[in-house]
């Protein structure tokens, strides 16, 4: 794991903050074998808190739609939450505000499991 990402598991919700530029290197391959990790240890329900994330590209983006097919089939779910403006207008343009959950929270993201 690099110190781009840092993963916190409190009873089945686990919350990975991610911060900086997803750019296709080191951190987003990390992003994604955390991905994969959790959902091979069964942990099906992730927050993804995105305050700190400066830009991402189009690979970080594949790494988010491809974690969300995967856990959708497994009957998980993610949710992206505290997502800055520049960020939320990548999402926005790309449509894929309308395929992830998106929350202003962390807390509002968390209790939304919990419905």
């Amino acid at each position: 794991m690099t110190e781009q990402i840092t993963v916190l598991q409190q009873d089945k919700i686990t919350t990975i903050h991610i911060r900086g530029q997803f750019i296709g290197g080191d951190e987003t391959d990390a992003l994604r074998e955390e991905f994969k990790n959790l959902m091979q240890h069964d942990k099906p329900l992730v927050a993804v808190d995105l305050h700190e994330v400066s830009y991402l590209n189009s690979t970080a983006l594949g790494v988010f739609i491809s974690a969300h097919a995967n856990f959708s089939k497994r009957g998980g779910r993610i949710a992206l939450c505290n997502i800055s403006k520049n960020i939320e207008n990548i999402f926005v343009i790309t449509k894929l505000n309308l395929v992830f959950e998106m929350f202003p929270t962390l807390e509002e993201a968390i209790n939304q499991f919990s419905l």
